[in-house]
This record gives structure tokens, C-alpha cells and sequence, in this order.
């Protein structure tokens, strides 16, 4: 018998027990009966047969007739997927190089244009190497020791200020309320917020809690890289973060009265040396416990 004789059969109760349990045998009869309890709860309004087949025919079809999205849907996923495909590629191509050192440890990275640049304890730099020659731009948080080739030039940025340079050498360094940067060769050109300045080979440029000073040194290199750490009229406070930073130790410190500048400097290659040389300037005592602990205070008068 046709498989809509069936059907037709089925739904008017006409089914014969054999008719009957071979239309149940058939693959379809479980997509019939669910669609069937489905309608029956909603009152019928006709007791036309055909009409009811004819319904069936179409939830049946519209049931076991797979989706498929139109053309202008496709088309549009297609291009979602080759735009997100690009947006993936581009940030894999542009996607900066970022360097940085923990404490105790120094670094040297060689920029795309072969300038050299030396990272200090806890810094980090960031360049974009395969766009260099269009965004000649490095980010800088801590401290660093460029030397830049003749006739290259590139923006070095901080929170603090931009230094613009020309086959030179200088240091700049980026604390929390510091920001020094010291020319050794060539020229640079600093700025930060309002304050422009152009820095010649021997000249300092500082901005210290907002207080901005300028200076001369008759050093040719910054001392750190031959692992010791100069300060020149440095609240002691910036000095005992840097004693942390190149020992990976924690200083426990209470300052007594006003705050004290220092000068002088102190080793990175043994902590007792370097706390004798920034305590008894001070006239101050330490000492080290348990946990890499420091601490420092003051000795009574």
C-alpha cells in the first residue's frame, strides 16, 4: 500500500491490526506521532481529513528536511570569517615584542635598526619588529641604556615622558615619581607634559614627585651596567626600592623625621657591601633576617 494511503488511513483510525503494525515498523511513524501529540494540544476547528493530511504532509517535510542557510547568509558568514581571519593575522603581524627582566637581572636586546639597548633590574621594553621602519617607537617602563647607531632615530616612551633620538647614547630611567634621562653621546630631545628640553653629550634631565632639575655628569656610561647602582641627591627611599630590586630582597624601613637625600651608590654583587655603603652614610643600621628581610634603622644620637 502507498505510503500516504497509509498515512491517510492512520489518521482516520481505519487501519486494519496488520496495516497497523507495519505502518509503526516504518522509519517514519515516531516523526508522525510526535507531531500528532503536539497538535492535539490545540483545538481543532474543522474535522476536515484532508485538511489535517495535508498539514501532516508539510510539518513531516518541513521535520525531516535538513536547514540550509541561504546564499546571502553564507555570503555573510564568509565575510565575518575572512574579516575575524585578517583582524587575527594583522594583530599576529603587528603585534609588538615585549622584553623584560626580573629582579636581580639585566638584559640586552638589539632593536631592528641594531641599536643596542641594555635593560636593568625589573624593566620591560616594547617594539613592534616586524613594523619598525613605519612605528620607530619603543615603550620603556624601568630603566634602559640605549646606544643607538649614527643617522638612526626612534621614540623612546614612558609614563613619564618621550625622548626622541638620534645615533646616541643615553640612559633613561622610569621609576614610580622619577624619571631621568642622562645623554653620553649625541643629543636627545626630552619631553614630559610642558617641559621641552634638547640634551647634549654630559647632560642630565630629571623630573623628581613633579620637581623638575637639570644637571651635568662626567661619566661616559651609566655605572649599573658594570653592576653598580649610582645615586646623586636621591630621596633614600628610591634607593632602597632599587637595593630590592637588583637583590630580590624586602627592606623594612621607618624613616625618622624629614626625608633624607643620598648620594653615593652601592654593588649589585654582595648585599652585605652594598648595605654598608647606603647605611653608614646615613648613620644607620641593618639587618638581615630570615626570608630575604632587611632592616634599616636609624641609630640614636
Amino acid at each position: 500500500m502507498d505510503q500516504d494511503d497509509l498515512l491517510k488511513k492512520w489518521l482516520n483510525h481505519e487501519l486494519s491490526e496488520a496495516e497497523q503494525t507495519a505502518f509503526e515498523k516504518t522509519a517514519d511513524f515516531k516523526a508522525y506521532q510526535k507531531i500528532i501529540e503536539t497538535a492535539q494540544r490545540f483545538k481543532s476547528n474543522s474535522a476536515d481529513k484532508r485538511h489535517s493530511f495535508e498539514a501532516l504532509k508539510q510539518a513531516c517535510a518541513a521535520h525531516s528536511r535538513p536547514k540550509r542557510l541561504s546564499i546571502s547568509v553564507m555570503w555573510r558568514v564568509a565575510a565575518v570569517l575572512i574579516v575575524a581571519l585578517g583582524v587575527f593575522a594583522a594583530f599576529l603581524y603587528y603585534s609588538p615584542s615585549e622584553i623584560n627582566t626580573k629582579v636581580a637581572e639585566k638584559t640586552q636586546v638589539v632593536l631592528p635598526d641594531q641599536s643596542v639597548v641594555v635593560l636593568n633590574a625589573y624593566s620591560e621594553i616594547a617594539f613592534s619588529k616586524r613594523n619598525w621602519d613605519k612605528h620607530r617607537e619603543v615603550l620603556l617602563k624601568g630603566e634602559a641604556f640605549f646606544k643607538v647607531n649614527p643617522g638612526q632615530t626612534f621614540d623612546v616612551v614612558t609614563k613619564q615622558g618621550k625622548v626622541t633620538v638620534v645615533g646616541t647614547q643615553f640612559n633613561v630611567r622610569q621609576r614610580q615619581d622619577y624619571f631621568e634621562v642622562v645623554c653620553y653621546e649625541g643629543q636627545v630631545r626630552v619631553a614630559s607634559d610642558t617641559i621641552v628640553r634638547q640634551l647634549v653629550k654630559g647632560e642630565t634631565y630629571r623630573l623628581m614627585h613633579q620637581k623638575f632639575t637639570t644637571g651635568n655628569t662626567s661619566e661616559s656610561a651609566p655605572k649599573w651596567l658594570e653592576n653598580v647602582s649610582s645615586f646623586d641627591k636621591v630621596p633614600f627611599k628610591n634607593v632602597l626600592a632599587e637595593l630590592e630590586r637588583q637583590y630580590g630582597v624586602e627592606v623594612e624601613f621607618k624613616p625618622v623625621g624629614p626625608e633624607r637625600l643620598f648620594s653615593g651608590g652601592f654593588t649589585h654583587e654582595n648585599l652585605e657591601s652594598a648595605l654598608i655603603s647606603i647605611t653608614t652614610p646615613m648613620n644607620m643600621t641593618y639587618k638581615i633576617g630570615p626570608d630575604k628581610l632587611v632592616v634599616i634603622h636609624a641609630n640614636n644620637n
